[in-house]
């Protein structure tokens, strides 16, 4: 498979699930609306995750830099990672990102910002110590590749889904526990299968809104290995540097659930499951998969 065609496959895949990811989240609303015998529920959750969500979008970078205990890097503190940096923007386009250090042996990086113009690329001081110029231009080029594909933004839009479908969940939950009895739907057949099917979906929905953000989670990730194998034309350094990563015996001290699936690898240590359900529910794909699919990709 081809650079090109492996990136091409993976936003194809992407969007797919982020629409049948859209289908649900609608199906999910209409049925406990229709349950409940109240649309305006349904508007009100809708608002607040949008709201909730516009809040994170504009302000997450901040936040995340700060609970990270990343500092601004200035040109002057390391001339070299700037101009790789720049030259990797230069044949993409893009414009220069802010770039950030983390004081930590371990050796991961992140990108985070809500477009192209206001991006921002962290690594640790791990990861200038201990990968080559070659490795580190492919971890740059994987960062600058989900600002360029604008990850931020979809990463938000199923937060804003995910978030709607929890809610909801959680609504109608409250709802049913409180009204039992009380409801007209309940005096015929119809009105009781409605209440059934919506109850199962209260139990299920979350469960299957998180695997599928997990699910394009991934597939991102995969996307940002394509295309930033595509940007340097060498793949294996991308591979190299996901072995030495993955590899890496220190813990990253700032990390936490809410952060982890922003790193290039998962920074969160303990031991590693390969069950189905485990898979599910991880934010970036094994690392021995995308090394394999670096190194199985020509240009």
């Amino acid at each position: 498979m081809t650079l090109y065609n492996n990136s091409d496959k993976n936003k194809r895949r992407t969007w797919f699930l982020f629409t049948g990811f859209l289908i649900f989240a609608m199906i999910v609303g209409y049925i406990f609306s229709v349950a409940m015998e109240n649309s305006v529920i349904l508007y009100v959750v809708v608002a607040f995750s949008i709201f909730s969500s516009f809040i994170a979008y504009w302000f997450s970078d901040k936040i995340v830099l700060k609970m990270s205990n990343a500092k601004e890097l200035k040109f002057e503190d390391n001339k070299e990672l700037y101009r790789l940096v720049e030259n990797l923007c230069i044949s993409t386009g893009l414009p220069l990102p802010k770039i950030y250090i983390i004081s930590d042996p371990a050796p991961n990086a992140f990108a985070t910002g809500r477009n192209p113009k206001n991006a921002v690329v962290a690594v640790t001081t791990g990861l200038l110590e201990k990968l080559d110029r070659s490795e580190l231009e492919g971890v740059i080029a994987h960062e600058l590749s989900h600002i360029k594909n604008y990850d931020i933004l979809l990463a938000t839009l199923v937060t804003v889904l995910v978030g709607m479908i929890v809610l909801l969940a959680d609504w109608f939950s409250r709802w049913a526990f409180y009204s039992r009895g009380n409801s007209s739907r309940e005096n015929n057949k119809g009105g009781v299968l409605i209440i059934v099917i919506a109850i199962v979906f209260a139990i299920l929905a979350p469960f299957f809104a998180y695997m599928m953000q997990f699910a394009i989670s991934r597939k991102r990730e995969f996307l940002a290995d394509a295309d930033g194998a595509l940007m340097t034309r060498y793949p294996e350094g991308l591979a190299r540097a996901l072995e030495k990563i993955s590899s890496d015996p220190h813990e990253l001290r700032t990390v936490n659930r809410a952060t982890a699936h922003l790193y290039i690898a998962s920074p969160l240590r303990g031991k590693r499951k390969s069950g189905f359900l485990a898979k599910a529910f991880m934010t970036h794909p094994p690392v021995e998969e995308r090394i394999r699919a670096l190194r199985g990709i020509k240009e």
